[in-house]
Parts: structure tokens; C-alpha cells; sequence
């Protein structure tokens, strides 16, 4: 902002489309400054519509699951999300009541703001592919898609159906439906049922949370934005906590960990393995880690988040 007057400058937007590919950092829209965020623009910029979550249980990582590794494939850019809202009593909002009512035979209560939700055919059928295409490029044995359809027939309804029928172009791989309750008591109960899982944008955003925090947390869980045309950014979950910029004292693996679904995405895998080898041996081994990883969190022989990343580097070379 203080060299550019903007957070997200041309140059920045020139790389992404040249290189393909984006590692970033935790980044703060700050409220009350006029900028947007620079995480949405991103998404909207180049059509990030898949969000890729994965959750899994590492040795050394307190988590209240010991068995769990599964990835959440969310749509990014649909759904209540699209943001196509009108605000209580305003002129658009009353006309938009109106229509509704009329087309509908439903009467809205007076006072009321309204929110759009709108599940595409395109929309759903990219989501879904790209959750089957995953999981065949990664060896995974079933896609369960996560909806409301018994309330929400139309709309949730359309997402299950097409889902059914990308579902068949996939035959080696298992499929089946949930729903989003039903979804999250399976998975706080037995989350080892469960493999990839495809959903529309906000379940997804809920859901995805709820499996990061069966495995530790945010702060061990990486996320991946994925577009058309191969442009993907790849970041931790968590957010970029100001409070502990400059103390070297938080933990740097989600970060890390989005570093190996790069890796995989731009075709090193032997690389990416070897990182997340190594990431797991450290955190396993419970010594050189982040007071976060450690029992104890006031544990003194807790190092920082440089100590971490090069004992990282060290197993890697080993």
C-alpha cells in the first residue's frame, strides 16, 4: 500500500498469470481502509473455483482424532458466497420480495434482507469433476458429496444429480451422498468412513473448518485454490495474526504443507514427499518444535518458527 496505493499492484497480477502458480502468506483486509481483499480478488481475478482442503492426522500434532486423512473439495465461487445480497427495507430488497412472492406463493415476512442462492449446472459439474479427477490422480477409493437436497430440492437437489451423473465417467471409483448434518456427526464420529469430500461453497466452508480442527487445528492446515487454465495458489488456512509478526514464535507448518500440494501440482512429487516426510518426522519426534506442538504450551525447550523450518531442511538433506 505505501509503495503501490494498492494491496494487490499489476506486477503482482502479471506474475501469477505468468508463472501459474502462487505460494502466499497469511494476508489481513484490514476494516475501515476502503482496499479490498486481496484473498477474494485472487479467487475472482483468475477464477479459482476449487478449494482444496486436506486433513490429516500427523503423530506429535494434539488432535482429538487419531485416524483421520481425507480432503475437502470445495466450490469457490458459487452459492450464497456470490454475495448477491439487498439489504433489509431498501427499494431493491422490496422489489425483489415482490417478485418472489409473486413467483413463488410464499409470503416473506416484512423486514427481512434477502441472499441469493445460486447452484449452476457448469458450476457443479467443474466441481465435481475436479474432485473425481483428484482423487484418481491421488489414488483415493471414494467421492461422497455433501448437500441439503431433502430441504433445498432444487438447488442442493441440482448439485446431488449432477454429481450422480459425473459420478458414472468414474467407475473405478466409489460414490455416495450426505447430508451436511448428517455429514459433520459421521465426521467427528467415525472419520476414517470417509475420503474426499465434494460440497458447494458455504457447507464447504464450514465443513472444511470442522475437519481442520479433528486434525489440530488451523494452524496444520493447508488449502489450495485451483482455476481454469492450471492457475493455482496454494497458502495456509490460518489467518496472518499481526500480534506475532517479527517474534519468530508461531508454527510454520500449514504453510509448509502447502508447499507439498505444490509441489504435487506442478508435478514433484518425489520433492513433495520428502518434505512432508520430514515435516511429520520432526513434529513426531516433539523436540524441535513450536510451543503450540508441544504438551505443554509454557514449555521452555519450545524453538521458533525459524528453529522449525530448519530442522525441517535437516531431515530433508538426511
Amino acid at each position: 500500500m505505501a509503495k503501490q496505493g494498492t494491496p494487490f499492484p499489476k506486477e503482482a497480477l502479471e506474475s501469477v498469470r505468468r508463472n501459474r502458480v502462487v505460494l502466499k502468506g497469511p494476508l489481513t483486509t484490514e476494516l475501515g481502509t476502503g482496499f479490498r481483499s486481496v484473498n477474494v480478488a485472487l479467487r475472482k481475478e483468475f477464477d479459482l473455483y476449487a478449494n482444496l482442503r486436506p486433513a490429516k492426522t500427523y503423530p506429535g500434532v494434539p488432535a482429538p482424532r487419531g485416524d483421520v486423512d481425507l480432503v475437502v473439495v470445495r466450490e469457490n465461487i458459487e452459492d450464497l458466497y456470490a454475495g448477491i445480497e439487498f439489504d433489509v427495507d431498501t427499494a431493491e430488497e422490496q422489489e425483489v420480495q415482490k417478485v418472489i412472492e409473486r413467483l413463488s406463493g410464499s409470503k416473506i415476512r416484512e423486514h427481512s434482507a434477502l441472499a441469493i442462492k445460486a447452484i449452476s449446472v457448469f458450476g457443479s459439474r467443474r466441481i465435481v469433476k475436479f474432485a473425481f479427477d483428484y482423487a484418481r490422480q491421488n489414488k483415493r477409493k471414494k467421492v461422497t458429496a455433501v448437500h441439503k437436497a431433502n430441504i433445498m430440492k432444487f438447488a442442493d437437489g441440482l448439485f446431488l444429480r449432477i454429481a450422480g451423473e459425473v459420478a458414472k465417467d468414474y467407475p473405478e471409483i466409489a460414490f455416495e451422498d450426505r447430508i451436511v448434518d448428517n455429514m459433520c456427526m459421521q465426521l467427528v464420529v467415525k472419520p476414517d468412513l470417509y475420503d474426499v469430500l465434494v460440497l458447494p461453497n458455504l457447507y464447504g466452508d464450514i465443513v472444511s473448518d470442522l475437519v481442520a480442527g479433528l486434525v489440530g487445528g488451523l494452524g496444520v492446515a493447508p488449502g489450495a485454490n485451483i482455476g481454469e487454465g492450471g492457475i493455482a495458489m496454494f497458502e495456509a488456512i490460518h489467518g496472518s495474526a499481526p500480534k506475532y509478526a517479527g517474534q519468530n514464535k508461531v508454527n510454520p507448518m500449514a504453510l509448509m504443507l502447502a508447499g507439498v500440494l505444490m509441489l504435487r501440482h506442478i508435478g514433484e512429487r518425489e520433492a513433495a514427499d520428502r518434505l512432508e516426510r520430514a515435516i511429520a518426522s520432526v513434529v513426531a519426534e516433539g523436540k524441535e518444535v513450536t510451543y503450540d506442538l508441544k504438551a505443554n504450551r509454557d514449555d521452555p525447550t519450545a524453538v521458533g518458527t525459524k528453529e522449525f523450518a530448519e530442522a525441517v531442511m535437516r531431515r530433508m538433506r538426511n
